[in-house]
């Protein structure tokens, strides 16, 4: 992305009446026939799309062949929380493929939920590959591997099977080639796509025929929304929330939602201060005309002082 001094702000940080920061970036909003409707910054620009990948990289699971569906299905379209019932349902799709939590690939890490994180600690627990929140996607890819008779200790290549599918499945749906490939924080291959064919992909899997893979995924992550994130995260409020609607968030505060009538967007914080995500995911939804109580939920970022609110982080278009 360009340097944040040419980009617009998207959120600004106001303590005590004084605006004390600001977080820049792009957002592309799409009207319900993929036109541009509204957009700020540079969103044809490319960036990592992070998490928010995860809906195209579990449609490769599914051209691979691999019986996985409801729950499951969502899981490995999942950033999640490490919740009992996420870690659960990782074990259940390795073991349905004859494989255990050590054939994950992901780093140790610590619940990306604080309130799972901080529990964990609690009881002395400590950091696992199972509790990193791709381990969903990583036991779904694990599972297709073994599904095919492909290798599992080399499914994070760029040249592996599992991870050419999902590349394809990536650039069908954005219309894009990737401008620059990189590594995730998992582990797993990232290439660099634009906001606006983010967004695009997103309306694509909602809009495609019943039955095939990206709506599959589409409806699984729809259906079973607390698999894709967790119970106390603004994607699992929101899906609840708005019948139809799918919605995904990405590390360094990428987002992408796309509603049921065909509407999208998606956005960049440049910084990745995940402080301003909920503020400006709140003002671009009402920029599509939602108006939900969930969304001042989700937008809600309070500043304290002394342990008091004095101020608020809020979107600033």
């Amino acid at each position: 992305m360009p340097q944040s001094a040419a980009l617009p702000a998207l959120a600004e940080v106001v303590r005590s009446g004084f605006t004390e920061g600001r977080h820049r970036g792009s957002l592309v909003v799409l009207a319900a026939d993929g036109s541009v409707e509204y957009s700020l910054g540079t969103p044809d620009a490319p960036v990592f799309p992070r998490s928010t990948a995860k809906p195209f990289q579990a449609v490769a699971t599914l051209r691979a062949g691999l019986a996985i569906e409801g729950e499951l299905l969502a899981l490995a379209a999942s950033s999640h929380s490490a919740e009992t019932f996420h870690l659960d349902a990782v074990r259940r799709i390795l073991a349905g493929a004859g494989l255990t939590e050590a054939d994950l690939r992901t780093p140790a890490d610590l619940p990306l939920d604080e309130t799972e994180a901080e529990e964990l600690l609690r009881r002395g627990g400590s950091r696992s590959p199972i509790l990193m929140d791709c381990s969903g996607k990583h036991a779904g890819w694990l599972a297709a591997c073994a599904a095919n008779g492909w290798d599992t200790a080399s499914y994070l290549d760029p040249g592996h099977p599992v991870q050419l599918l999902a590349l394809q499945a990536l650039t069908e749906a954005t219309g894009e080639q990737p401008a620059h490939v990189g590594t995730d924080g998992c582990g797993a291959p990232l290439h660099a796509v634009s906001l606006t064919g983010l967004a695009r992909g997103y309306r694509s899997l909602l809009l495609a025929a019943p039955g095939t893979p990206g709506r599959r995924v589409a409806d699984a992550m729809r259906a079973h929304p607390q698999y894709v994130a967790g119970t106390r995260r603004a994607d699992t409020w929101l899906m609840r929330a708005i019948p139809g609607t799918l919605s995904k968030m990405g590390a360094e505060a990428v987002q992408a939602v796309a509603l049921a009538d065909g509407r999208a967007l998606a956005f960049k914080i440049e910084d990745g201060g995940e402080r301003a995500r909920g503020p400006v995911l709140a003002a671009a939804l009402r920029r599509l005309g939602i108006e939900h109580e969930v969304l001042t939920r989700i937008g809600a970022q309070p500043l304290h002082g002394g342990g008091q609110v004095v101020g608020e982080v809020r979107a600033a278009f």
